[in-house]
């Protein structure tokens, strides 16, 4: 019943993590409202939670709630889920610094200017994010049926 409960924990939290980020693909532009602008700034932070909560959970499972960490540690596909993991998260640094900086223009109660760098800069970044999700989700296919062992 434990490992099931951290299964959907766990699912719960990815499929989170996934919608965010397509919904900030999707709404990030460059002539956003105050209200779109705040709104995608909330939701960045649901995206840095969800990834917290799928990160801890995630290592639960390997740890205590599954085959046991020797096992993952062997499969090459659990390693490049964790590496895939990592560079999405260190790519999503970038637009999290930048959506935080629009506090300032909140505080004038305005909408933050985009320059046409930023725009396309974070609109890459959320496109390798995805990327990397994809990544992520085939590596764990992968894992969950035994491919990629290592011995």
């Amino acid at each position: 019943m434990n490992s099931a409960i951290m299964a959907f924990l766990h699912h719960l939290a990815a499929f989170t993590l996934v919608g965010v980020l397509i919904y900030e693909h999707t709404a990030f532009r460059k002539d956003l409202t105050l209200a779109e602008a705040r709104r995608l700034q909330r939701m960045d932070a649901l995206y840095g939670i969800s990834a917290a909560i799928l990160l801890i959970v995630g290592l639960l499972r390997v740890f205590y709630f599954e085959k046991g960490a020797s096992f993952y540690a062997q499969n090459w596909f659990f390693w490049t889920k964790m590496i895939g993991f990592a560079l999405a998260g260190l790519l999503s640094v970038y637009p999290t610094i930048r959506f935080v900086s629009w506090n300032k223009s909140f505080a004038k109660d305005q909408a933050p200017e985009i320059s046409d760098q930023d725009f396309s800069r974070i609109k890459m970044i959320l496109r390798l994010e995805l990327l990397g999700i994809v990544i992520i989700i085939l590596s764990a296919a992968m894992m969950a049926r035994g491919v990629g062992m290592m011995t």
